[in-house]
């Protein structure tokens, strides 16, 4: 009942504020536009500015009334130097400052660029955007529950738990028995703590994505930077744990007919390609299917002003279908964030015990 209640829940508030964002685009191509006809909807550019990062985090729209919370600009120009500002400068009729505006089309688009003359110079961005303060956020609630469940196990540790700790107990026990142990071996206590953190911060930003309330909402885990600095801490583990048997295996290839290595060692390359491969599938795997579940859930919901245009009553008709299967897709995707939390966590713990498993001789 928790879980279709909050499928439900978010569907609702996502339905609404992705109605009150399209409403003020209209209202502000009809302002700016000087044709008499209206522009129509483009459901390209509005996806992707809602699963795409964001200098401000945007609240509602009510008619011309528009609500978003300023984050701070940090950037360094070499003819400038370091410009601290927020963001709202670039906003109530101003399209720059200090020099700075954000690029609305090329290849630069949705980036802070320095207009140097005729050109367009992108300085080092170190600004706080949407998913740094989601970042920010996550590891602020993971750091309480944890902390605070830590503490009630030391004060009271042959107690029964309650609360938090009854309700995430299961999960941890989850992790370190069926993940790190089974797939790890006598070695998995030193990789446990690692698999966790990655567990829970994957599975709570999954959860926080699907939730449409400031702080919530932002599609942190389905930002390719960030799926790729945690594949690539699962490469770092693994390449510097490996034992000598994990890297003979890989460099000398042993039980390959040796035809297969002169003149050319085939083997060992092909062996150092899948060193190199798994790390970039664990990026884009997360990646690919966090973004896939907002992309069909906003697809959906462009169904509704696409055919809203040609008919007003056609686009209310379509509304009940998109409405239904994006709680469908939100229902699907409270699944998919516990299933892809697992996924990762799995494999980086498969190829922990990959690289320290020893080679017996037969």
């Amino acid at each position: 009942m928790f879980t279709k209640g909050l499928g439900l829940l978010t569907a609702l508030l996502f339905t609404l504020s992705v109605s009150a964002q399209h409403e003020h685009a209209t209202v502000m191509h009809a302002n700016d536009s000087t044709e008499s006809h209206e522009q129509k909807f483009a459901p390209g550019p509005f996806i992707m500015d809602h699963i795409g990062d964001a200098y401000e985090w945007h609240i509602l729209d009510q008619g011309d009334f528009h609500l978003s919370v300023p984050l701070p600009v940090i950037v360094y120009s070499q003819s400038s130097g370091l410009n601290v500002f927020m963001s709202s400068h670039f906003h109530h009729g101003h399209e720059s400052y200090k020099g700075f505006s954000i690029a609305h089309d090329g290849d630069h688009k949705g980036k802070v660029v320095e207009l140097v003359g005729d050109e367009e110079i992108v300085p080092l961005d170190l600004s706080i955007t949407k998913n740094v303060v989601s970042l920010f956020v996550s590891v602020i609630i993971l750091m309480w529950i944890f902390f605070s469940i830590a503490a009630r196990y030391k004060a009271n540790p042959k107690s029964s738990p309650k609360g938090l700790q009854s309700l995430l107990e299961p999960l941890i026990m989850f992790v370190r028995d069926d993940i790190a142990k089974a797939s790890i071996g006598h070695h998995y206590m030193k990789f446990t703590p690692y698999l966790l953190t990655i567990f829970f911060f994957i599975f709570f930003n999954n959860l926080m994505g699907l939730i449409p309330i400031f702080p919530f909402g932002a599609n942190l885990t389905g930002n390719i930077a960030v799926t790729m600095v945690l594949a690539v801490l699962t490469f770092l583990i693994t390449t510097f744990v490996g034992n000598k048997a994990y890297w003979t295996h890989i460099i000398n290839a042993p039980g390959v007919p040796w035809w297969l290595k002169f003149p050319v060692p085939l083997m060992p390359v092909v062996e150092l390609m899948g060193v190199l491969t798994k790390p970039f599938v664990l990026m884009v795997r997360l990646f690919a299917n966090i973004t896939a579940g907002h992309i069909i859930a906003l697809g959906f919901f462009s169904l509704i002003f696409i055919f809203g245009e040609i008919n007003v009553g056609l686009g209310y008709g379509v509304s009940i279908l998109s409405v239904a299967f994006t709680i469908f897709m939100t229902m699907l995707e409270l699944l998919v964030a516990l299933i892809q939390a697992y996924v990762f966590t799995l494999l980086s713990a498969l190829y922990f015990g990959m690289a320290m498993e020893e080679h017996h001789e037969h």
